[in-house]
């Protein structure tokens, strides 16, 4: 596992690469996708970090979430302060805080 710093870009660096994925799907207990990260630009800092909660974890949990919020880092605080400017980190937020664990689907690149 990596050791997040305080700088999103620099936590990025020390990512696996997401160039053979086409997207993320977050599925439910109950098999629903209830969402999906699209690998395009906006949105591979998100699917970088998914991806690599997905190898470490097999899940995302509470304990997932967490690492993967100190990974956002100064994205995490943002997030806490203007709600719905970052989604993918208000996720993370929800399931440190209780919500209901999801399984990390990757979908490579056809």
């Amino acid at each position: 596992m990596i050791e997040p710093t305080n700088v999103f870009k620099e936590n990025l660096a020390l990512l696996p690469s997401i160039d053979a994925i086409e997207r993320i799907d977050l599925v439910d207990e109950a098999g629903a996708v209830v969402a999906g990260i699209e690998n395009k630009p906006g949105k591979q800092g998100s699917l970088a970090v998914y991806h690599y909660l997905q190898r470490a974890f097999g899940k995302l949990d509470a304990k997932a979430a967490e690492h993967g919020l100190a990974i956002f880092a100064e994205h995490t605080a943002d997030a806490r302060n203007r709600p719905g400017a970052h989604p993918n980190v208000d996720r993370l937020l929800e399931i440190a805080s209780g919500a209901q664990a999801l399984r990390i689907e990757v979908i490579a690149k056809g």
